[in-house]
């Protein structure tokens, strides 16, 4: 045998579209981290009894993660842009699979808030983080698709746990159930270490794939008009970087708010507990679709010659206009209706959330995308606090109609001050 024949067999085999089984492993880290998240508000009806919690109680539960995880998407984007990817995602999916795991040792309020903001901490870090991955391994025109992937991974990871975490509370009770989701994280991280690095040096990328990825890279880097590291105060005087935040700052709380509080909605509206989850997953399966709708539909008008963000703002509008459906739920109590209006408007959030999360990597830097996203996740983890509580005081005080009414408002706002703040030249790049 030859030392070329040798090399060769030692050499690890390539795989071909490499760049798609990384989306997938970023897709599966947030099907993840979504169930460890959505364990808690899928057994709120039950726990709620169990220790006679009122909603400004779980609100409470609800605001614990939130305050963590408002904090920490600014600090763990600025930790992943200087620890990089496969470093970052590693330290951060352990902790958080860490206080999942620790949550079955909670005792009361206190001590299940405790472990709540231990999880916010941590998960904190999954968007930033995929963000900065698709950036660094996805052309433009493939990134509305590859965000779409690991962004499907929140509406499904929601659906899995209410089948999931139900059918272990019955089986073997809550402590159980959340032992069983906080061990997935643990097993994620055997095939992230395996297969993730940059594809500047990964050992498994073909040669083509390399270039092709290496090659938008540099001509990303000769049209932007910032370094490739910017400072977060230079990123703040932009108008751009204002318009994401602002964007996800305004329409995350509407659909944490249906995250976290559908099933006792559910229940408000006269269906009983045990025929609450026969509707809960519906919202989250047209969230599903509406990823995939915002991302693939933004790139195949890329492809047809639409400037890059001419495209998103496309499904801005429409997302916009489409979650303002919402308020329609006030006017029927037919459960059916209900899950369909609720349904609608997560598909149109979730296209308008994919342009969100996707527009830090066209617009930015691959040294400043986690920063950006970092920074709209503090705004929209503020905003979701805010509207927690009000959420928490409003419905035990008066009722959820009010919430809907704003719920269905406030996206328009966010639709018009994003076309506005976002500018683009006449050839549709973004401005300085």
């Amino acid at each position: 045998m030859t030392e070329i024949d040798r090399d060769m067999l030692l050499r690890p085999r390539t795989l071909p579209s490499l760049r798609w089984w990384i989306g997938g492993l970023l897709f599966a880290s947030t099907v993840i981290n979504y169930i460890d998240r959505q364990t808690l508000s899928v057994l709120a009806p039950f726990l709620k009894q169990d220790y006679q919690w009122s909603n400004v109680d779980f609100a409470c539960l609800v605001i614990s993660f939130r305050a963590a995880y408002a904090i920490g998407q600014t600090v763990s984007g600025r930790f992943l842009d200087r620890v990089g990817t496969r470093r970052g995602l590693t330290i951060t999916v352990l902790w958080y699979s860490l206080a999942a795991l620790l949550t079955s040792l909670a005792s009361g309020l206190r001590s299940f808030c405790v472990f709540r903001f231990l999880l916010g901490a941590g998960e904190s870090a999954n968007w930033p983080g995929a963000t900065k991955a698709v950036a660094e391994w996805f052309p433009k025109r493939e990134r509305g698709w590859a965000v779409a992937l690991f962004d499907s991974g929140s509406s499904i990871g929601a659906v899995v746990a209410s089948f999931l975490s139900v059918g272990l509370y019955w089986a073997f009770g809550w402590r159980l159930a959340f032992v069983f989701t906080g061990t997935l994280g643990f097993l994620w991280l055997i095939a992230w270490r395996l297969l993730y690095h940059p594809p500047e040096d990964h050992p498994r990328i073909r040669e083509s794939e390399r270039q092709m990825i290496l090659n938008d890279k540099a001509e990303a880097a000769r049209s932007s008009v910032l370094a490739p590291a910017v400072h977060w105060t230079q990123l703040l005087r932009l108008p751009q970087t204002w318009g994401v935040i602002i964007g996800k700052t305004l329409t995350d709380p509407i659909w944490f708010f249906i995250a976290d509080w559908f099933a006792i909605y559910l229940v408000a509206r006269g269906i009983k507990v045990e025929e609450s989850f026969l509707f809960y997953w519906i919202p989250f399966a047209a969230a599903d679709l509406g990823n995939f709708f915002g991302g693939g539909a933004s790139s195949w008008l890329i492809r047809r010659g639409w400037p890059v963000v001419k495209a998103r703002q496309a499904f801005v509008i429409f997302g916009g206009l489409g979650m303002s459906l919402l308020a329609c739920t006030i006017f029927t109590a037919n459960p059916w209706a209900l899950a369909a209006l609720f349904g609608f408007s997560t598909f149109a959030y979730a296209a308008f959330c994919t342009m969100i999360i996707v527009l830090p990597s066209d617009l930015f830097p691959s040294g400043s995308v986690a920063t950006v996203s970092g920074m709209s996740g503090t705004g929209a983890g503020l905003g979701t606090i805010l509207s927690t509580l009000t959420v928490g005081y409003v419905s035990d005080h008066y009722s959820f109609a009010p919430i809907l009414i704003g719920a269905s408002l406030i996206p328009l706002v966010a639709m018009v001050l994003m076309l506005v703040l976002i500018r683009t030249g006449g050839d549709g790049t973004p401005n300085a």
